[in-house]
C-alpha cells in the first residue's frame, strides 16, 4: 500500500480567477501546520497511517466547472505540483472530470486536456461507459466547425451554431442526440432514428438518435452534419 501523500483539493462551482492562489494559499498553511494535520490523522486513521504521510511532494488539485487560459498559464509559472480539472454533469448520477493542465514536482509539464471519467458510487459499469460514449459525442459535434458553441444545460448539453442544432442527455444505458433534422427526411430505423415531433423531450429537435455503442455514432455522422449544415 502506498504511503499518504499530503495534498489539498480546491473546488469551485464556477470559473473563479482566483482559485489557483487561493488553492496555493491554504496549501502554504498545511505545509505550516504539519504537527496538527499528523495529529488528526492520527486520531482518526491511527498512529500507523500518520507515521506513513509523506510531506515531499505536497500536491494541489484544482477542481472548477472551467479555467481560463490564464489559468493554464499561471501554472506552468509555479513549481508545486498542480492539476486543473474541470468537471461536467451528465444527469443526476453522473460526474465527468477531465484533466485540463497538469505540473508536477516543478518540471512544467501542459498536457492536452483527456477524459477521466468518475463515476459515483450510484452508477455502474454500464454508466461510465455511456459517459464516455458522451465525450465521444461532444467531440463529434464540436469537429462539425469552427462556429460550433457547447452551452450546458440543466438538463442537457446543447450545440450552438447560429442557432441550436444538436441536443445532447446521457442516460444510463444510451445517449440520446435530438437533432434539427425533418424526421420525414431521415430513414428511421427502430432503436436507432425516431421521429420525437409529437413526444415531450429536452432539448430542440424532432430527430431523436439513440446511441448506445462508439459504432453508433460514427452512423449518426452523416445526420449530425445534416443537423449542422441546416443550422
Amino acid at each position: 500500500m502506498r504511503a499518504p501523500v499530503v495534498g489539498n483539493v480546491e473546488y469551485k462551482r464556477g470559473t473563479d480567477a482566483g482559485v489557483i492562489h487561493q488553492g496555493l494559499f491554504y496549501l502554504a498553511w498545511l505545509m505550516d501546520h504539519r504537527a496538527e494535520f499528523e495529529h488528526l490523522v492520527r486520531d482518526r486513521l491511527g498512529v500507523t497511517a500518520a507515521s506513513q504521510v509523506l510531506w515531499s511532494g505536497p500536491r494541489l488539485i484544482c477542481i472548477a466547472g472551467d479555467f481560463t487560459r490564464y489559468d493554464v498559464h499561471a501554472l506552468r509559472e509555479h513549481r508545486r505540483s498542480i492539476d486543473l480539472v474541470r468537471y461536467r454533469l451528465f444527469g443526476n448520477d453522473l460526474l465527468g472530470l477531465e484533466t485540463v493542465a497538469s505540473v508536477s514536482g516543478g518540471m512544467r509539464v501542459a498536457r492536452r486536456a483527456r477524459r477521466q471519467v468518475v463515476v459515483q458510487a450510484a452508477a455502474d459499469v454500464q454508466g461510465a461507459s455511456m459517459v464516455e460514449l458522451a465525450g465521444a459525442v461532444d467531440e463529434a459535434l464540436l469537429g462539425l466547425g469552427d462556429g460550433v458553441k457547447r452551452v450546458e444545460r440543466k438538463m442537457y448539453r446543447a450545440y450552438q451554431r447560429l442557432r441550436n442544432f444538436a441536443c445532447l442527455c446521457p442516460q444510463r444505458s444510451k445517449v440520446l442526440v435530438s437533432l434539427k433534422v425533418d424526421p420525414k427526411d431521415a430513414d428511421l430505423v427502430p432503436g436507432f432514428t425516431r421521429d420525437v415531433s409529437g413526444l415531450g423531450h429536452h432539448g430542440t429537435g424532432d430527430l431523436e438518435v439513440q446511441l448506445r455503442t462508439p459504432r453508433d455514432v460514427e452512423r449518426a455522422q452523416r445526420l449530425f452534419r445534416a443537423s449542422y449544415a441546416a443550422a
